[in-house]
């Protein structure tokens, strides 16, 4: 049990080089820290409960089955939930509104059931400001017995909330520190390409309904799912240039200079092409042999 009306709950798995960051965002902040490891082999447990936190371990398949164990098997319960990855952290301003939120502003908190907060995305050292990619927004904060979660999500995660929702102003900082080796990135999104590509086959057949009704003017969610419906609609492997010259000229992603070149190329465009590949190959396989054409016999 926990006295604090705030728990955070962190993913990990290997992340030495992520997780003191994000901890450290941490402090000052009156929360219950679970890190939910899912069998590191590097300092990543020690890391965490030096930090205070109290460590639990299952083990990975997807993000959304993690986060689904995590709110239902720990031994806990809280009244608000923030879920972070552990290459995510509070900047100060976010910190310092989140305080303010369960302490001087407790009638905004009872007015809703969960908050968007703006993601950062930083690569290779750079805010990646542009392309379309600032500001992201992401439900990360909740009262779990509201949320629930797709875990058809193959790649990603979202937790939908049934209830009102708010927006927070500071910005939730995403880091990946490994990633400054493109090798690190460039095999883990190749293993989430093929991933991509079960999952948007899925969504094309209707065997994967959306969580939520997608709509160009829900939530951002719900625009989310409406631009992937559009997304689906168009050519193979003329979509992903598309989309990079969409994000890096239309959307000024030039302006990100060469991190973000290389950061709106890989993953506006490499990536995305790679989802084609394995998406293109996944329906060949599925499709209906025909049956060869019996011969005509010569007159």
């Amino acid at each position: 049990m926990t006295s604090s009306p705030l728990a955070v709950i962190i993913l990990t798995y290997n992340e030495e080089a992520n997780l003191p960051a994000c901890l450290e965002s941490l402090r000052g902040l009156d929360c219950h820290v679970v890190v939910v490891d899912s069998g590191s082999t590097d300092r990543t447990v020690e890391i965490a409960r030096a930090a205070g936190a109290e460590v639990v371990h299952h083990p990975f398949e997807t993000h959304a089955t993690q986060w689904a164990w995590a709110l239902s098997h720990l031994p806990w319960r809280a009244e608000w939930v923030l879920g972070l990855d552990a290459d995510q952290r509070l900047s100060p301003e976010l910190r310092q509104e989140l305080a303010r939120l369960f302490s001087s502003e407790r009638q905004r908190l009872r007015q809703a059931d969960g908050f968007y907060l703006t993601r950062r995305q930083v690569f290779c050292g750079r805010w990646i400001r542009h392309g379309g990619y600032y500001p992201k927004r992401l439900l990360k904060l909740f009262r779990p017995e509201r949320v629930r979660l797709d875990e058809r999500d193959l790649v990603d995660h979202h937790f939908v909330v049934d209830g009102p929702v708010g927006r927070l102003r500071g910005d939730l900082i995403e880091e990946n520190r490994k990633e400054d080796d493109l090798v690190f990135w460039l095999q883990k999104h190749a293993h989430y390409a093929a991933l991509h590509a079960r999952e948007e086959l899925a969504r094309r057949d209707s065997r994967a309904a959306w969580p939520l009704q997608p709509s160009l003017f829900g939530s951002p969610d719900q625009r989310t799912m409406w631009l992937k419906q559009r997304w689906y609609g168009l050519p193979l492997y003329l979509r992903p240039f598309l989309y990079f010259l969409y994000r890096y000229i239309l959307r000024l992603g030039f302006l990100d200079g060469t991190e973000g070149l290389i950061f709106h190329f890989l993953q506006g465009c490499w990536y995305r092409f790679l989802v084609d590949v394995y998406l293109d190959q996944l329906r060949r396989q599925a499709a209906p042999v025909a049956a060869p054409e019996r011969a005509t016999p010569h007159a």
